[in-house]
């Protein structure tokens, strides 16, 4: 079971990588060759699908929904989602918090206003979710420096 496991692995991180994206995905925070490979199955490579980075986060079911009424104003989850995508793009948030000093301040900003582990997670992702979008779109690199220039100048202060 193992070597089968380890044979599919193998395959699996060949394919990915014959794929003219993939330096791409490779070069974002938490993810590595599997939960890239992942990751771009469920968006899919087809480069007009998203017209815009909201349109990929909301597919992703990372953008929060709003509603409000006069009285109340209540930030949830979305609830209908591609829950593999959001489930692949979680694990890339936190596996960032210790690869990315930059989204490393992003999520301790958000837990130090009060959000959850979970709540700071998913905002984190969303955030990358966009990131993902730019750098497909203008086909560049991940950059760490243009990705967070404003939180890494704040957790220099």
């Amino acid at each position: 079971m193992v070597t089968q496991v380890e044979a599919l692995r193998g395959e699996v991180e060949a394919g990915f990588g014959r794929h003219p994206d993939a330096e791409i995905y490779l070069s974002q925070p938490g993810l590595g060759p599997i939960l890239g490979a992942r990751v771009l199955a469920e968006f899919g490579d087809d480069p007009h699908r998203y017209a815009d980075a909201k349109g990929r986060k909301n597919y992703s079911g990372m953008a929060p929904i709003t509603r409000a009424s006069g009285l109340r104003r209540v930030v949830l989850a979305r609830p209908a989602r591609n829950r593999r995508l959001a489930d692949a793009l979680y694990w890339q948030a936190f596996a960032a918090l210790s690869t990315s000093p930059g989204a490393r301040a992003y999520y301790d900003s958000h837990r130090a206003r009060g959000a959850t582990h979970h709540q700071a997670l998913r905002s984190l992702a969303n955030r990358l979710v966009g990131i993902l979008h730019g750098c497909l779109r203008h086909h560049t690199r991940y950059d760490e420096a243009t990705a967070w220039h404003t939180k890494l100048d704040q957790a220099a202060a």
